[in-house]
C-alpha cells in the first residue's frame, strides 16, 4: 500500500462514517498522509479526526475513534493506533511491502505513474494574454489537470505567436469567451517574461525556455539567462535530466552483465539513502495532484528537483551495478529497481512541463 493508497482508505472511511450517520461533517477533499517521524508510533500518521472534530462538534479523539474502526479492517492495513489528542496511526502489513507496492505501480503506469481521477468531474476554462509565459503557463496547467481527469479548454486574447508551436503550446480558442456555469473563466496570469518566443528560442533552445518560465512560481519574474544551458549540476535542469539519463545507463549496463530489477523475491530493505529518494516516489502523486489544483507547475518542478538530488545521493552509496568481480546480488536487484523508478518519475515528470528526457546526456 503507497502513501496515495492509504490516502484514499482513510478518505473513503470518512465518506462511510458520514453516509452511516456516525460523523456529521463535511467530507474533505483529500486526506494527508505522513510517513511516522522519529520517535512516533506505525509507519505513516494522519490528522484528519483533528481536522473534522470541529464541524463533527465531537472531540477529536471519538472521531479518530470512528474512523479507526473502518480503516482497521482494510486490506493491507495490520494496526491502526490513536495517539495524542486524535493522530491516527498506522502500521502496514509487512515491512517492505509499501515500499515494494511503489516501485511496483512505477513499474506497471510508466510515465503515467501518478496520474488519477480526482479532477474528472471537473470542466475548466483558461484564458491568458498574448505574452509567451502566459502562454506556456496555461500549456503545462493543462497537462497537470488533465492528468487528473478534467476536461479542459484555453483561449487567448488574441492570436499569438507563430513560434509558440515550437514551445508545444496550443490554443483554443482567441477572443474572450463567455463564462459558463459549467465551465467558468480561469485567468492564468504568470508575471511576463519581457521576451519573445522568438527570441527566447533562438537563445535558449525549447527545453530550456519551457523550464526557465515553468520553474519559478507564477508571481516570480523568470530568470532566463545563459545560466540555463550550463552543462553541470549547478544547473537544477542540467541535474534533473542528467539523472535521468543516469538511470537509464544503469539498466544498459545491468542488461550487458545479464542481470535486471525485476524478481519474484522480496526486496531489500531501502535505508539509509536510499529511504528519502523512495518516500519522494511515493510522494509523487500527491505532487502532482496539488500541483494541478493550485495551477502551480513550478510544484512539479520543484519535485523533480528533489528527486535527482535524492537519486545521486543514494548513488553515490548505493552502487546499483556490482563492481569488479562481484556478482550481481538481490540488493543489486533492488538497487537498481529504486534507480529506474526514479528516472520514470523524472521523465514522467518533464513531459508534463512539456520537456524532452533524452536517455543519453
Amino acid at each position: 500500500m503507497t502513501p496515495a493508497d492509504l490516502s484514499r482508505t482513510v478518505l473513503h472511511a470518512v465518506r462511510r462514517a458520514v453516509d452511516e450517520n456516525a460523523l456529521h461533517a463535511p467530507v474533505p477533499a483529500r486526506v494527508r498522509v505522513e510517513r511516522t517521524r522519529p520517535g512516533g508510533s506505525g509507519d505513516y500518521a494522519c490528522a484528519v479526526a483533528l481536522q473534522l472534530a470541529g464541524d463533527a462538534g465531537m472531540p477529536a479523539l471519538e472521531v479518530a475513534r470512528i474512523l479507526r474502526e473502518r480503516v482497521a479492517a482494510e486490506p493491507g492495513i495490520g494496526r491502526v493506533e490513536i495517539t495524542g489528542p486524535g493522530f491516527l496511526s498506522f502500521t502496514l502489513d509487512a515491512p517492505g511491502d509499501s515500499d515494494r507496492a511503489v516501485l511496483d505501480a512505477v513499474r506497471e503506469q510508466g510515465s503515467a505513474y501518478g496520474h488519477g481521477g480526482a479532477l474528472r468531474d471537473e470542466v475548466l476554462q483558461f484564458h491568458h494574454a498574448r505574452e509567451v509565459r502566459a502562454a506556456v503557463t496555461a500549456d503545462a496547467v493543462r497537462r497537470l489537470v488533465v492528468s487528473q481527469g478534467a476536461r479542459v479548454r484555453i483561449s487567448c486574447e488574441e492570436a499569438g505567436e507563430a513560434e509558440w508551436g515550437l514551445l508545444g503550446v496550443t490554443v483554443d480558442a482567441y477572443g474572450t469567451p463567455p463564462a459558463t456555469p459549467s465551465a467558468p473563466l480561469t485567468p492564468i496570469r504568470p508575471v511576463p517574461a519581457g521576451a519573445t518566443a522568438g527570441e527566447l528560442l533562438e537563445r535558449l533552445g525549447a527545453d530550456a525556455t519551457r523550464w526557465g518560465l515553468l520553474r519559478p512560481a507564477s508571481h516570480d519574474r523568470a530568470p532566463l539567462g545563459d545560466e540555463l544551458l550550463v552543462q553541470g549540476e549547478a544547473n537544477p535542469l542540467f541535474r534533473v535530466r542528467y539523472a535521468h539519463a543516469r538511470a537509464r545507463a544503469l539498466s544498459r549496463g545491468a542488461a550487458a552483465l545479464g542481470f535486471t530489477s525485476e524478481s519474484d523475491a522480496a526486496p531489500a530493505p531501502y535505508e539509509g539513502p536510499a529511504r528519502p529518494l523512495l518516500d519522494l516516489l511515493a510522494d509523487h502523486p500527491r505532487v502532482l495532484l496539488a500541483a494541478a489544483r493550485h495551477r502551480a507547475p513550478d510544484r512539479v518542478a520543484r519535485q523533480l528537483e528533489a528527486v535527482a538530488h535524492a537519486f545521486f545521493d543514494f548513488h553515490d552509496c548505493c552502487s546499483p551495478l556490482p563492481s569488479g568481480d562481484e556478482k550481481p546480488s538481490a540488493a543489486h536487484r533492488s538497487r537498481l529497481a529504486l534507480a529506474e523508478a526514479a528516472g520514470t518519475v523524472l521523465a514522467g515528470g518533464l513531459s508534463l512541463l512539456g520537456i524532452s528526457a533524452p536517455a543519453h546526456l
